[in-house]
């Protein structure tokens, strides 16, 4: 196993956990994290992330089966106790760190959002086909956090590339009855599931009642329906933040989304009560373009 020093060398500190991802080809790193935490954490005897996505030299220890048959023995018994596995894992490791978001991810169940026959509580993405995935828990994690003051009782709250719709489900939650959550998918199939997931989750309730709702529908124009958001999320990269998007982005609201073509870095857009523009930048990411249900069927730009 490499030293955190030897490894913090041999990696690009500014490249950390990463974020959604659409196809098999899109790689997460979470890289200048986990040096940090293996640093933190060097005498456990825990793997930092079960996780395969990585893809850089030298970085073995967060690469191989290995990891996954560790943690499915770490996360054993029943599917509400691996769920609550997989989340005290990443609060160990200082993934999740808001009470709320620790609250809302045990309700909501991942396994009741990933195909059957797939591990649902590994730190992984899965495949859900239509070269799309769902995210890996400490991605979900971690817009959750970026959020979750924007995801208050009663706010609105937009999902671009809602996929199965956990991610949707999870902000439903967040922002109850009198919010409304939108998840929007341009691949037909994927949101028919969606629906199919969430009847079967806590938030069942919320899509009955029509708080929460998904759509097909290209992302890149938003929803406009139930504009402004005070929170949207974006799950491909974009060359330019979509200015529909930023229309629809309530004053006082925050936008989560990756922007970038090879490199890319995923952006916190702050919308000021003036109506003005403030952007930061997160973290270094590698998303799939944001673009037509076509080209990612073709997995082309």
């Amino acid at each position: 196993m490499p030293s955190s020093i030897s490894l913090q060398h041999s990696l690009s500190a500014t490249i950390a956990y990463g974020f959604r991802y659409r196809t098999l080809l899109k790689q997460h790193t979470f890289l200048s994290y986990a040096a940090h935490q293996l640093q933190r954490q060097k005498s456990s005897t825990l793997p930092l992330f079960s996780s395969s996505f990585c893809r850089v030299p030298n970085l073995r220890f967060f690469t191989g089966n290995s990891l996954f048959s560790r943690m499915e023995q770490f996360w054993s018994g029943s599917s509400v106790n691996k769920n609550k596995g997989m989340i005290q894992q990443l609060q160990r490791y200082g993934v999740i760190k808001s009470h709320k978001v620790t609250e809302i991810m045990e309700t909501v169940d991942r396994g009741l959002f990933v195909p059957d026959g797939t591990p649902a509580y590994v730190d992984s993405p899965m495949s859900i086909g239509y070269n799309a995935t769902i995210s890996a828990p400490h991605m979900h994690a971690m817009c959750l956090e970026l959020l979750e003051d924007r995801l208050q009782p009663g706010m609105h709250a937009l999902d671009v590339g809602s996929g199965t719709g956990y991610l949707t489900a999870c902000f439903a939650l967040m922002v109850g009855p009198q919010g409304r959550a939108v998840g929007v998918e341009h691949i037909p199939e994927l949101v028919a599931w969606s629906i199919k997931n969430v009847e079967k989750s806590a938030a069942a309730p919320l899509l009955k009642e029509g708080s929460l709702s998904l759509h097909v529908g290209d992302g890149r124009k938003g929803w406009p329906e139930h504009a402004p958001y005070d929170a949207i999320h974006v799950g491909a990269a974009a060359a330019d933040v979509p200015q529909d998007l930023i229309d629809q982005l309530k004053p006082g609201g925050r936008m989560v989304i990756p922007v970038g073509t090879f490199f890319q870095d995923l952006k916190v857009i702050d919308k000021k009560l003036d109506g003005s523009i403030s952007v930061r930048s997160e973290t270094s990411v590698r998303y799939v373009p944001l673009t037509s249900r076509e080209a990612q069927i073709k997995g082309t730009d």
